[in-house]
Order: structure tokens, then sequence, then C-alpha cells
């Protein structure tokens, strides 16, 4: 099972166990981890989430074995992005290649960035709502190289937490972005030791959960 969940208290963390991949994203870690958050999100005795990729990766991105299967462009547009597309009439839109970062989420998630956070696994971590970084963690739109665009929500989320003229620089160049630079132009909100994310982020996930939540939440939202 690449996905579980430990708990303690009021807080949850979910746990993406690819280590021999660096946590990259295949379609079935996408389907349980959607379902892990749906049912956290549901959860009356959850409060608090952390999301976290064991093995010192967070996310590598989408996973690019499974990706060769699509050798064709058009395959590629027509099994992919075209099944992407939101349906109209405000229907739920379909599930992205990366798993939740389409869900809208009622309660916080806390990000525990180690090692690589790059491509679809950077828009994972920009899903959440705070980042915690260690310090030779990185992001980096890496899908660049590889002619894939950005489409789980990257585009839009991005340039809300560093403004426009960065995170089209980021974007279009698909450089490193390391722990320090994301701390100064607001991809992340902490920098710790290498190796204490999951600790940080849960500390940080208990001192939300011990609050009065309806205030919390509702400022949240």
């Amino acid at each position: 099972m690449t996905i579980r969940i430990e708990r303690s208290g009021k807080v949850a963390t979910v746990i993406h166990a690819r280590p021999e991949a660096r946590n990259a994203m295949d379609p079935d870690s996408a389907i349980a981890l959607t379902d892990a958050f749906v049912a956290l999100d549901a959860d009356p005795e959850t409060a608090v989430i952390v999301f976290w990729g064991e093995g010192g990766a967070f996310c590598a991105g989408w996973d690019l074995k499974y990706a060769q299967a699509f050798t064709q462009a058009e395959r590629f547009r027509s099994e992919i992005v075209e099944g992407l597309a939101f349906p109209p009439g405000g229907a739920p839109p379909p599930r992205g290649p990366m798993g939740p970062s389409r869900l809208e989420m009622s309660k916080p998630v806390i990000a525990a960035v180690e090692g690589p956070a790059v491509a679809g696994g950077m828009e994972l971590a920009l899903w959440c709502d705070v980042r915690v970084m260690a310090q030779d963690a990185y992001f980096g739109v890496y899908c660049r190289r590889w002619g894939i665009p950005l489409i789980d929500g990257g585009t839009v989320r991005l340039p809300r937490l560093v403004g426009q003229g960065r995170a089209l620089e980021i974007v279009m160049t698909g450089r490193k972005v390391e722990a320090q630079e994301a701390l100064r132009i607001g991809l992340c909100e902490q920098v710790v030791g290498r190796g204490q994310t999951r600790a940080a982020a849960e500390a940080m996930a208990q001192q939300i959960a011990r609050f009065p939540q309806g205030a919390m939440l509702a400022d949240r939202r």
C-alpha cells in the first residue's frame, strides 16, 4: 500500500510511500491519495491534516515511466488533457493525475516537504494551505523539460503566493527553487533541518487543532 494514514489526537498524517520512485505519482497512488483526503475531510475526529512523503522526497511529479505509455501526442491530448477539462453546469471536476489537487478541503492541510517537490509534486505542495520545507528541499517546474504543462492548479496557485511576474519566471524557466529562496518569496512558511519536516508540520497541526475550530475554519475560508 503506497498510501497510509497515521494519527495523533486530532491530527492525521497522510503518508505517500513510493520511495523507490521518489514518491512520483502513478494512477493507483493518485486514487488512494484522493480517497484518503476525502475520508479525512469527512471525519469529525480529524481537525488538521499533514501531508508527507516517506523516504526523503515529497513528490517527484507524475511517474514518467507511466507517462512513457503516451508516446503519441494525440493520445496524450485525448486521454489526459481533454479528460481533465472542468465539466459545465457545476458538476464535480475530474480527479487530476496528481490525485487530490482539485479537491476543495474544508480542513487545513500542511505539506511537510523533504527533498524534491517538483512538477506535479510542486503543484501538490501548492494545493496545501502551508508548506514546511527541509533546508535542502526544493521546488521546480521540472515538467518544463518534457513538454508537459501544469495541469494540477499550479498556474493559479503559484501567482497567488509569489506574484504574477515571479510566478511566470519560475514557470517559464523551470528552474530549481531552493528552500531559503522559497521562504523569502513566500512559497513556504517555515524551513527546518533535514528530516525534521514531519515533526515540525505535526507540531504546527497540533497547535491549530487546539483552538476552537469554528472561528479558525471561518477565517480559513
